[in-house]
């Protein structure tokens, strides 16, 4: 059973998503919160596997909340859910450890899967998200040093780039006509040699890294 708590500010949202994603039979929501320090003491307290998070929220924005949760929770990820689909909130939330992001008007059947996504450690982008994040690093300065891309091999180089451009292992094996299980050692492989907690850590680490994207 994957454990989920449940943070927004407006009530009838929280409470909105709570059902759903309690209705999962393999989903329990074990705690929901109205702000990002109540979010806080949750987690704390109850250890989710998620923590499906609202970007604006008072007392501790979503962002905020995110970071600290990343830092001293690193076994709760974070599905960031918003109405809000700007360039800033993305990479922020991304940058703060987030493991998906996604906006508001997604359906019920889809929001379900992105908890199970997320639990699962997969990336998790909506298909705008993935295009505005491309363009918002593609239109950076130069490159930044990445600790760990010299010590990549060119299998697991080709496959960064793969997940970068949001392929899932499957599709990635297809593609290059090996095993899924194969797929997912050499990203394991990779998450490892660079320090990355999850794909998306992986997907930032290769736009910054210049290896996509420029």
């Amino acid at each position: 059973m994957t454990r989920v708590v449940v943070a927004d500010d407006q009530p009838v949202v929280l409470q909105g998503f709570a059902a759903i994603i309690g209705a999962a039979p393999d989903l329990e929501v074990v705690g929901a919160a109205k702000d990002g320090r109540e979010l806080l003491r949750l987690v704390a307290a109850e250890k989710p596997d998620v923590a499906v998070v609202d970007v604006r929220m008072p007392v501790l924005d979503g962002i905020a909340a995110t970071a600290r949760i990343s830092a001293e929770h690193p076994s709760t990820r974070v599905l960031i859910l918003t109405t809000f689909d700007l360039d800033e909130y993305v990479y922020d939330a991304l940058r703060a450890g987030a493991s998906g992001f996604l906006l508001k008007d997604v359906t019920a059947d889809r929001l379900v899967e992105a908890v199970r996504m997320v639990a699962e450690g997969s990336m998790l982008l909506g298909p705008t998200v993935t295009r505005r994040l491309v363009e918002d690093f593609t239109a950076r300065s130069s490159p930044v040093a990445v600790t760990g891309i010299a010590d990549l091999t060119p299998r697991e180089l080709e496959i960064m780039r793969a997940v970068a451009r949001g392929l899932s292992n499957a599709e990635i094996g297809a593609e290059l006509w090996i095993a899924e299980p194969t797929v997912k050692s050499h990203v394991s492989e990779a998450l490892r040699k660079l320090g990355c907690r999850d794909r998306v850590q992986l997907v930032i680490a290769a736009y910054e890294s210049g290896l996509v994207g420029t």
